[in-house]
Parts: C-alpha cells; structure tokens; sequence
C-alpha cells in the first residue's frame, strides 16, 4: 500500500496534471504514492493518507469522472476514520462557486469521519497560469504535518 494516496477530479486535465506533479515530489520527499484519476470509492483502502485534487465543473460541480466518488460517499457514508486528507481545489474566482466541489468532497469526507490535516488550498487559475506551481508550494507545509 502506498504511503499517499493522490485522487484527482478534473475536466480538462488540469488536476490531473497537478496530482501527477505532486506524486513527483512526494516521491522525492521519500514516500511511495499512488495516483488515481477519477476513482471508485471501493478503489480506495479505507485507511491511509488521502491527497484529493478537484478542479470544479459548471456552477460548482463535481468533475464528472468523479461523481460517482461523491455519491457513493453521500449515499453509503463509509467509515473513514482511518483516513487522513488533504484537499486542493481549482477554479476560477470568476464564478461564485469558485472551488465549490473541494468545498463539497471536503464537507463528505468529514461527514464519513475522515479527518483534514491542514487547510484546503484553493487554486485561483486566474492568478496562477500553471496551478502546479502554487500545489507545489501548499505541499512542503503539508508534509510536515503529517510527520
């Protein structure tokens, strides 16, 4: 099993871009990952250390290749409580559910007893061309917590 699992949600690639480019640097940083681009819930241990990147769709949709992720987790409520997660979101603050579908993973997550180490990142593609770069950033403070 992996030491971090990276679960990406995105419509026009840009999270998946992000979770592949943390991989990286999770890698250098001497952890073992696994990335996972739309995943079933049951695709996933119920313990362990989740990274989840979501980019927002529509009027703060979820992206569609993670959808079922979201309602497996709304509808069966799965005990996470083994799990602990870190959130990026991506969007653009020209809409006014700028990030809405971390907000919303996050607040599922949480109901499923999953807890949050550090705060959610929220990526504003309108400030940052290549949201890697600020991902990349958030991720050097986030692996210290969870030491």
């Amino acid at each position: 099993m992996a030491d971090i699992t990276l679960i990406s949600g995105s419509t026009l690639g840009g999270a998946e871009y992000v979770a592949e480019h943390l991989a990286e640097k999770l890698e250098e940083a001497g952890f073992t990952t696994e990335t996972l681009h739309g995943p079933l819930l049951e695709d996933l241990s119920a313990s362990g250390i989740w990274l989840v990147i979501s980019s927002t769709h529509g009027a703060g949709d979820i992206p569609d290749n993670l959808s079922p992720f979201y309602e497996t987790l709304q509808e069966q409520k799965p005990d996470l409580s083994a799990v602990r997660f870190g959130a990026i979101g991506i969007g653009s603050r020209e809409y006014d559910t700028f990030c809405g579908a971390i907000d919303k993973l996050e607040a599922e997550l949480k109901n499923s007893g999953a807890k949050q180490t550090g705060e959610t990142l929220k990526i504003n593609i309108l400030d940052h061309d290549i949201p890697e770069d600020p991902a990349e950033e958030w991720l050097g403070s986030w692996i210290n917590l969870l030491k």
